[in-house]
Formats: C-alpha cells, structure tokens, sequence
C-alpha cells in the first residue's frame, strides 16, 4: 500500500488529530487507499491572534500552508499534500446588529492546485465578543477566562464550551479538513464540472 504523506500547519494535538480523522475518512476515495502519514510543523499563519472576519481566516489557513510547502521544498521528504489549519472569528452585521460567529477554516494544496474548507459556525455570546472583538484578547484567553477553565484551547476548544461539547474544536477542524480535500479524494467530479464549464 503506498505511503501519503500530509504536511499539516500544526503541532496542537486537536488540529493534528482532526487532519487524521479526516484522512482516515478519504483515503479510501483515493484510486490506491494509500496509508496515510499526518506531521505537523509549527508555521507562522500571517494573520492576528485572532482573525476577524471570513477573508482573514482564509488568508491564515492560506498562508500556513503556504510556509509548509517552501519549508518543506528542500526536504528529503516532501509531503502529498499540505494543509493549513485556522479558526477564528467572522463578525457580520445583520439587521444592523453585530453578530460574531466562530469558524474554523482549512486549505489544502498538492503544491499545485488548492481548496478551502470550512466548518459550520456557532455564534458566540456578546459578553465574548466584547472581550475579542473590541478589547483585542486573544480567544483562547477569552474563553477560558469565560468559562473558568484553563486550556480549553488544547482540549474541547471554544467550540466545545459553546455547544456543551456535541461538537469539539476537532471535530469542527475535521469538517473544514475534509471540505477542503474534497477536489482531490472526489477528484473526477470536479474535473468533469470544470470540463463541463470549459
């Protein structure tokens, strides 16, 4: 069985685990199931503490996976593929209410080509929205001062806190993850669509 290396913009436990638990779910949509290998790198994001808004997001999981694949050009083992890894904030205005929703975003390359993925949200409180938004604290500070707990960030997450643990920082990775490696395990859909557009 061949050997797939994944390049992830990480070394926390919950992003690494949530590209695992992705790959583990598509390999198999890969024409040879190969096994796959997640390593992770510490990659600098580009972007605040805590990203604003949807396009910062995007640019921060762009950018980690950028990193990767120039820190990675020269290495005797080059990955498969590479995927960067952010979550943050994306603050909106409905019906002229500021409303701010947790998000957690993915972007994965073969160095060639790449997609973006992304998790659900889940809105956050005002009171936390306050302390991030306006008064600039980083979010894992924020919730773990918020919940009273320490770490939340290495454990369920943020997400976790907010929806009572049905769904973790993980889990909400592992969404992103495998939106984003969508055009790459279901290859020959996307090609026809394009082939169909051309």
């Amino acid at each position: 069985m061949p050997l797939c290396r994944i390049a992830a913009g990480s070394t926390r436990r919950p992003k690494l685990n949530a590209v695992q638990e992705a790959a583990d779910l598509f390999r198999c949509h890969f024409s040879a199931d190969p096994t796959i290998e997640v390593r992770g790198y510490e990659v600098e994001s580009g972007v605040s503490h805590t990203p604003l808004s949807r396009e910062e997001l995007m640019q921060g999981a762009r950018q980690r996976t950028e990193a990767l694949v120039t820190r990675l050009a020269a290495s005797t083992e080059p990955a498969n593929f590479y995927v960067g890894l952010e979550g943050g904030l994306d603050v909106v205005a409905e019906q002229g209410k500021r409303r701010v929703f947790l998000e957690s975003w993915a972007y994965a390359t073969d160095g060639k080509r790449g997609y973006f993925g992304c998790s659900g949200s889940i809105e956050i409180p005002e009171v936390l929205a306050e302390e991030v938004v306006v008064r600039g604290t980083e979010l894992a500070a924020a919730i773990d001062e918020f919940a009273g707990q320490a770490g939340i960030r290495d454990a369920q997450g943020a997400w976790g806190v907010l929806s009572g643990n049905l769904i973790s920082r993980q889990e909400s990775f592992r969404v992103a993850v495998v939106a984003a490696f969508a055009p790459f395990y279901n290859r020959h859909l996307y090609l026809a669509a394009r082939s169909a557009t051309e």
